[in-house]
């Protein structure tokens, strides 16, 4: 019996691991800095800073949320970029009252259009903050905090423990604050660094198997060589949502605020056999001697939600030859460095970066021209679909391989020219000998 829960144990070990990892961004992960900048008379001045590490997931609106628990009985007299959502009881304190006298505070980021003096570099971004692939510039948010009844040395400050980030939902597992070497900072000329007085990191990875049950995405299929169209698989993301759901042609839809956010993040969907919020149709449109042609196009089905710097990545083996990208722009994946086989999509800036929530304008799409690699090309055995699709970082369902539109059979395809051939001759003699 020992045994048998010992065997449980480390297949639940392993299980949580390959569930955090992503084969597709093996290195992609979120990092939390903080850096002692200045001492207090009771703690510290640190600049925390979010850099997003993920190739393809961003943090999309309502943006992160950050939590931790204090190791001791500090509290924050001020924050500069941010703001915790509560400020505790902090009754005890005469005058000067801290911002917040949780022992395990919540922080967000500031909304866009906050007083100047309220404002920290990297913030105020509404908790919003892009994937390093797509911009590395915006996949960074920063605050300031001043930490009192901390300690004063090196020696004295002990490290905040538990920390928690919610992206916007779950997802996310944060280890220990490890201290690092100080982070070394330059003037404007580059003249003369300096550094921080103390530094510690922390870094959250996410698992699509804890942010959600099912999956969020699903994929569908259609070719020129077959009239077979393949759908995404029936309840793919679930059909817990099914009693809810709207039909495209609901009086329902004229109804003001119905595309409002709600702050459980409930969706509204159209009603689909897929139940998906988010579908990506990959369409093998077009073959020429040296190319052949693909259009993308992805579709939202959620009425409340719209999709801000949206991510399509993409794994397939011709994406190592992609010639053009006509409305989205590209960037190739390169996660284990030889083999050059996933891409990334993402919307043109101020064009179809941002995914409308369902109804007429609720979709996006592009068409890719690639060459052909005449040593691998075929578009046999379904060669011509990609092996996995990630909408926003989360892996979106395939259908199944057998209903993918394979290519006509060739014995078929010949008998059907031959028959096609005859007739025509046939009716080209019965005609010339009625003249």
């Amino acid at each position: 019996m020992r045994l048998f829960f010992c065997f449980c144990f480390f297949f639940m070990i392993i299980f949580s691991t390959s569930s955090a990892y992503d084969p597709l961004d093996p290195n992609g992960n979120i990092t939390l800095k903080w850096d002692i900048m200045s001492w207090t008379a009771d703690g510290y001045v640190a600049t925390v800073t979010m850099n997003n590490f993920q190739i393809y997931r961003h943090i999309q609106n309502p943006g992160w949320t950050l939590g931790w628990a204090w190791a001791k009985k500090e509290v924050i007299w001020s924050m500069v970029g941010a703001q915790t959502t509560e400020q505790g009881d902090c009754s005890k304190f005469k005058g000067n009252v801290p911002h917040c006298c949780k022992k395990i505070p919540t922080v967000v980021d500031l909304l866009p259009g906050v007083p100047y003096n309220q404002q920290f570099s990297n913030c105020c971004k509404g908790g919003v903050v892009g994937a390093w692939g797509q911009d590395p510039s915006s996949a960074v948010s920063q605050f300031q905090v001043s930490v009192g009844l901390a300690g004063t040395t090196n020696k004295t400050v002990k490290l905040p423990k538990n920390f928690t980030l919610l992206g916007p939902g779950p997802g996310y597992s944060c280890g220990p604050a490890k201290i690092v070497p100080s982070t070394v900072f330059f003037t404007t000329d580059k003249r003369r660094k300096t550094q921080a007085l103390m530094t510690w990191n922390v870094t959250c990875t996410y698992s699509q198997f804890l942010a959600r049950k099912h999956p969020s995405c699903c994929v569908s299929f259609s070719s020129f060589y077959n009239d077979t169209i393949t759908p995404c698989p029936s309840c793919a993301c679930g059909c817990e949502n099914k009693k809810s759901c709207v039909k495209a042609d609901s009086k329902i839809l004229t109804k003001k605020g119905l595309n409002t956010p709600r702050k459980d993040n409930a969706p509204l969907l159209q009603c689909t056999h897929h139940m998906c919020p988010v579908r990506v149709h990959w369409h093998v449109k077009t073959n020429y001697k040296e190319y052949w042609r693909v259009k993308i196009a992805i579709t939202n089905f959620n009425y409340r939600m719209n999709h801000t710097l949206w991510t399509l990545a993409v794994q397939h083996p011709n994406l190592n030859n992609v010639t053009q990208v006509f409305s989205f722009d590209y960037k190739s994946v390169a996660p284990y460095g030889s083999i050059n086989d996933t891409g990334m999509f993402f919307g043109t800036k101020f064009y179809n970066d941002l995914l409308m929530e369902a109804g007429p304008s609720g979709n996006v799409q592009s068409e890719v021209l690639l060459q052909k690699d005449e040593k691998t090309f075929t578009f046999k055995q379904g060669w011509a679909f990609p092996r996995k699709v990630y909408f926003n970082g989360d892996e979106c369902m395939l259908p199944s391989p057998d209903a993918y539109p394979f290519l006509p059979n060739s014995a078929r395809a010949n008998l059907a020219s031959l028959w096609t051939l005859s007739l025509t001759v046939l009716l080209l003699v019965v005609f010339i000998s009625s003249l």
